[in-house]
């Protein structure tokens, strides 16, 4: 006979029942990894890499100090080529080499102009070595890494508007200029009601926590000043 309607009947004895089974999760106080990996796509990131370290300046191209010198040399080279072939042609050589050939056979090393061409030449060699000894891109901030594989940099009139934005947030601050370096950056500040020792404070303490908050690689130090509105004349 059958139950009574909306009832299972009984299920038989010696039977196998699948069980739902519950994935042990990781103890500790910071939140669970393997959740956050499996709900974003993205694999967890290491402690140690997003905590993140003081990354280098990224590199400069170079591309028109590169292009300026392969122009020259081009031309340059290009030049001496075309009288050389001449010359082969049966042609007479150019005037200014052979005016070049005399000076340089004819003027002492200690003339006015060897010296200043000297100058010239070592100047932009040791140009050109500092172009390629030097990273470049100084108005890039490197932020901390979060990924192995991802570097993000800052921009430092960008850093320097959200620092800004936080400053005139601040109570008694009638307008602010800050200026953000690889090292340092500077706020200025004009109050017009409160102590200024209080707006400083303030000051300080917001600034501290917005550069902490841009995640740079190396924050700046900060100098705050603030002063009151000059006398409209």
């Amino acid at each position: 006979m059958s139950g009574p309607r909306g009832t299972e009947p009984p299920e038989p004895e010696n039977t196998t029942q699948w069980l739902p089974v519950l994935q042990k999760r990781e103890t500790g106080t910071g939140p669970d990894r393997s959740a956050q990996a499996a709900g974003d796509g993205t694999p967890p990131v290491p402690e140690s890499e997003s905590e993140g370290g003081r990354e280098g300046r990224f590199w400069s191209a170079r591309r028109i100090p590169a292009g300026i010198v392969a122009l020259l040399l081009l031309g340059l080279a290009g030049l001496f080529l075309y009288d050389i072939a001449s010359v082969r042609a049966d042609r007479p050589v150019m005037s200014w080499r052979r005016e070049l050939a005399r000076q340089l056979a004819e003027r002492p090393l200690d003339d006015t102009w060897v010296l200043v061409g000297a100058g010239v030449a070592a100047v932009l060699g040791l140009w050109l070595l500092a172009l390629a000894a030097t990273p470049g891109l100084r108005h890039v901030l490197p932020m901390r890494r979060t990924h192995p594989d991802v570097r993000a940099g800052l921009d430092r009139d960008a850093a320097a508007t959200a620092l800004r934005d936080r400053a005139m947030e601040v109570a008694g601050v009638q307008s602010a200029q800050v200026r953000v370096r690889r090292r340092r950056a500077k706020a200025r500040a004009v109050s017009h009601f409160r102590e200024l020792d209080d707006v400083r404070t303030d000051l300080d303490a917001v600034l501290t926590d917005a550069i902490r908050g841009l995640g740079l690689s190396r924050p700046p130090a900060l100098s705050v000043r603030v002063r009151r509105p000059g006398r409209k004349e």
